[in-house]
């Protein structure tokens, strides 16, 4: 009789140790396509194991993922790997953009197109229309690209 209640007492423990080493991680809720920026109703919060975890890295937080991108496909339940989301792109690829270049307080605007898609403060090819040069620019939050030295 002891040795069954002392059974019974560790796997209450257990079980108890066990849900406190429960991780709760923001996990899709519905499927998300890449290049889709997820909103607040398409995450839910699910509890896993450690274990089931393992050594790779998650996102722990509902308000990183909120406003960004999916750069793959998500599929419900499962838990979000850190570079599966981005900030969502501003410039698309093969976009027009407006391409200024200022120096010494001269200011020269022309336009491109863009070879590959940029967020905010991303450094991206842009190809001139007119000379059909490559040039390297930052994108900018109004949708433009600024020629950065060198370029």
């Amino acid at each position: 009789m002891v040795r069954g209640l002392a059974a019974v007492l560790l796997v209450l423990v257990s079980a108890r140790l066990a849900a406190a080493e429960e991780k709760r991680l923001p996990v899709p809720a519905v499927s998300i396509r890449a290049g889709e920026l997820i909103r607040d109703d398409m995450i839910t919060e699910r509890a896993f194991a450690p274990n089931v975890l393992g050594v790779a890295m998650f996102i722990e937080g509902r308000q990183i993922l909120v406003g960004r991108m999916a750069r793959r496909a998500l599929l419900p339940g499962q838990p979000i790997p850190t570079n599966s989301v981005e900030d969502p792109w501003t410039i698309a690829r093969g976009a027009m953009v407006k391409v200024v270049v200022e120096d010494s307080g001269l200011s020269i605007v022309t336009y491109g197109a863009a070879m590959q898609s940029g967020a905010t403060g991303a450094l991206i090819p842009v190809r001139n229309t007119d000379t059909g040069v490559i040039i390297r620019g930052v994108v900018q939050p109004d949708g433009t690209v600024k020629v950065v030295d060198g370029s």
